[in-house]
């Protein structure tokens, strides 16, 4: 048979399994979309791209390889790690390399293949035709090396081939030498061999063809000047000796490094100002970019006061630093950045620091606002809280749960200047993670846990972390994990089964929600078979739960899940602001009133919870609203929503 043909039987069996999977929600969808890079050494991170991959602890997965290198019939697995729900890894070592060959070039399919926990079958994806090559070591090639001009720390592209990754594989440096002719005048200084890390094109860190390496003060200083000489390419590959190209000529114009522009516009406590420009330096000894600031300062509502200070931001790279707004430094100290706005206008200029040289760089004209406090609150989903979506038959709409959560979030807090984000956050230092999680990991079947270390009365800290474990909350004898745990929801079942006890308010109305779309009581959770129609209604209210078909089941579950999440979340949140009672003792309301959102948690019964049949949603009482609006100012108009007493 030739290999044309194995591989088309192959194919058809692959698929014939494929076919004959059935509908865990959670592999619903499962597909592989690329295997990279093309050429595999040992060590490698083989990434697998693709859809509808479980975590370890729900299935065993396994990348299969079934083709031909030459005329060599393959037929490997080989362990995969998961990574989020569309990556996975597969770390090859030299005894994987053999099993192929160490000069294969491999034709074939490749398959990601799941053994599902829940239900002890094996899932397949549909084969996906790869051509991967195999090699027990690579040799550089260099092409072309960018040349011109150029500030300090610019990142210079090359063009090849056989270049290394990182990690267990190893690493491929840029050599460079020649001798450096500054612009102050002098003869062209000579250049020790410099060898600089390379790192994989941003653009495409997967290839071996494309990398970049930082023009490193350490080659020629930080003054303006001319330098003439040659790059090579040099693998250090792990368990080899050095392997390097042939050496391209390279001619650098280096100039003075400047700033270009300044951004956002206006930003507050512990958010990032980005300076974009050229020729920073930092993050190694002896290398220090400041930035002066020199202008005005008008405070809101008051007179332009002259200002000049220097501040240190982070750097992030030769054409970008990021500075913090913080109290620790000159800013700082200078204006209470809790409650003080206003704007800036001047000229902000880089100040360069290499080793014992230090030069003044080129400034921009730029005018920024001290924004009011913001809160920023990462909701950090983790991948035991979409597993645990199996549970309530719900893991087919994580992403409607999702939403419904977040609005019940920005609801609760509509008028105060609090941002909830699903993203992870980049362009703020400081912000609020809250983790969601399956089971509580205290095993007290908490709903939820503010684990944060002491309350935070005025909320001075911004940078609460609502999970994980506390050893502080530990040692003086609450429980140490915190975040939301959503199993413990279960509790509001007259018959949770294996997830749980009931509580004292377990309800009825729970169950006739939930009990159609769990498995453990006859139901049938979602499917895509359930989806083929379009997306499930979205629920403004829960006048019309439980519902009466499918479809609306699905909707009242959806909605009942994302307030009972939700309001969970507004609560915990609530904690780590300093609520309730901000600068007393107390953690929860007095007494017990009806939609109280600080109220104890046995005080919050299901159905307001749920915001069904009346009841609900919880929202702050009079004072903690007032607090949070001082604390939080916000531009929006006060929600005018009826809100009970604190001491009701």
């Amino acid at each position: 048979m030739t290999a044309a043909r194995v591989i088309a039987a192959l194919a058809v069996t692959l698929a014939a399994c494929a076919n004959a999977r059935s509908a865990d929600p959670g592999l619903e969808g499962l597909a592989l979309t690329q295997v990279a890079p093309g050429t595999i050494v040992p060590g490698t991170a083989l990434a697998l791209t693709g859809e509808s991959f479980i975590d370890a602890q729900w299935g065993a997965a396994t990348l299969h390889l079934q083709g031909q290198a030459g005329s060599t019939p393959v037929d490997v697995s080989w362990p995969a790690a998961f990574v989020d729900f569309g990556a996975m890894t597969v770390a090859v070592d030299a005894d994987m390399i053999h099993e192929v060959g160490d000069r294969a070039d491999f034709h074939g399919n490749a398959v990601v293949e799941f053994v599902a926990v829940s239900d002890g079958k094996r899932y397949l994806s549909d084969p996906l035709t790869v051509d991967l090559t195999f090699r027990a070591q690579l040799a550089p090639t260099v092409a072309t090396v960018v040349t011109g001009v150029a500030f300090v720390n610019d990142e210079i592209a090359v063009a090849g081939d056989g270049f290394l990754l990182g990690g267990a594989e190893g690493t491929s440096i840029a050599r460079v030498t020649g001798c450096f002719t500054p612009d102050a005048g002098g003869p062209c200084a000579p250049v020790a061999a410099q060898d600089i890390a390379m790192v994989p094109d941003p653009t495409d860190p997967r290839s071996r063809t494309k990398g970049t390496f930082p023009f490193s003060p350490a080659i020629a200083g930080i003054e303006a000047g001319e330098f003439t000489g040659t790059v090579q390419i040099v693998d250090r590959q792990t368990g080899h000796a050095e392997v390097a190209s042939a050496a391209l000529d390279a001619t650098y114009t280096l100039v003075t490094s400047q700033v270009f522009s300044v951004d956002p516009p206006a930003a507050s406590l512990g958010q990032f100002v980005f300076v974009h420009g050229g020729g920073f330096v930092g993050g190694e000894p002896g290398a220090l970019t400041v930035v002066e600031l020199a202008g005005t300062f008008t405070k809101t509502g008051g007179s332009p006061v002259p200002i000049t200070m220097q501040l240190i931001p982070e750097f992030a790279s030769g054409r970008l630093v990021r500075y913090v707004i913080n109290t620790d430094d000159a800013l700082g100290h200078a204006l209470n950045l809790l409650v003080d706005t206003g704007t800036f206008t001047g000229t902000i200029t880089p100040i360069i620091t290499y080793g014992a040289d230090t030069v003044r760089g080129q400034g921009v004209a730029a005018t920024f606002a001290l924004a009011p406090v913001k809160q920023v609150v990462f909701l950090h989903f983790q991948s035991s809280y979409v597993e645990e979506m199996r549970d309530f038959g719900l893991r087919a709409v994580d992403g409607q749960v999702r939403d419904r959560i977040l609005a019940a979030c920005t609801a609760a807090y509509a008028g105060v200047n609090i941002e909830f984000r699903t993203d992870p956050v980049t362009d703020f230092a400081l912000f609020s993670d809250v983790e969601l999680v399956g089971v509580d990991p205290n095993n007290m079947d908490l709903f939820g846990y503010d684990n944060s270390p002491g309350k935070d009365s005025g909320n001075t800290r911004l940078y609460d972390e609502l999970g994980g474990v506390n050893a502080q909350t530990q040692d003086d004898g609450y429980p140490g994990f915190g975040g939301v745990f959503v199993r413990s929801l279960m509790g509001f079942s007259l018959h949770p089964g294996a997830f749980g006890t009931s509580l004292d308010g377990a309800d009825p109305a729970f169950d006739a929600i939930f009990d159609p779309l769990r498995d453990d009581q006859g139901g049938a959770a979602v499917t895509s078979a359930d989806l083929a129609d379009g997306a499930i209604p979205e629920l403004a209210d829960g006048a019309a739960c439980p519902g009466t078909d499918r479809r609306s089941q699905i909707a009242c579950a959806v909605y009942v899940m994302g307030n009972l999440v939700g309001g969970t979340l507004a609560h915990e949140i609530g904690h780590s602001l300093g609520l309730a009672y901000p600068y007393e003792d107390n953690f929860h309301d007095n007494g017990d009133a009806p939609n109280r959102l600080m109220d104890a948690g046995g005080d919050r019964p299901f159905l307001e919870r749920a915001v069904l049949q009346g009841q609900g949603p919880g929202v702050f009482c009079d004072a903690e609203y007032t607090y949070l609006r001082m604390v939080l100012p916000s531009g929006a108009p006060p929600n005018t929503v009826a809100r009970p007493g604190c001491d009701e």
